[in-house]
């Protein structure tokens, strides 16, 4: 093992101003999350139905992808598939 210096203990004021700054990172996180606009069902359900149409979508075209590059490799090749 290599020689590390030793930790200092910490002390009741550094503890409390690192209690501090928890506590005012916290308040500022709840006064921003008040701030947001929040969508309504409406647009939930439109954006989760665009992204579940484009996961699709995406998986369609990797698919064909694949599979036009395999017939061409095989007939490069002169391979079978």
């Amino acid at each position: 093992m290599a020689n590390t210096p030793a930790k200092r203990p910490v002390t009741p004021a550094q503890r409390a101003a690192s209690a501090q700054r928890t506590q005012d990172f916290v308040r500022g996180v709840v006064a921003e999350m008040r701030r947001v606009t929040w969508p309504s069902r409406e647009e939930w359900i439109a954006a989760t139905l665009l992204t579940i149409a484009l996961v699709v979508g995406v998986g369609v075209f990797t698919y064909v992808c694949d599979l036009l590059f395999g017939l061409l490799f095989s007939w490069l090749t002169g391979g079978t598939r």
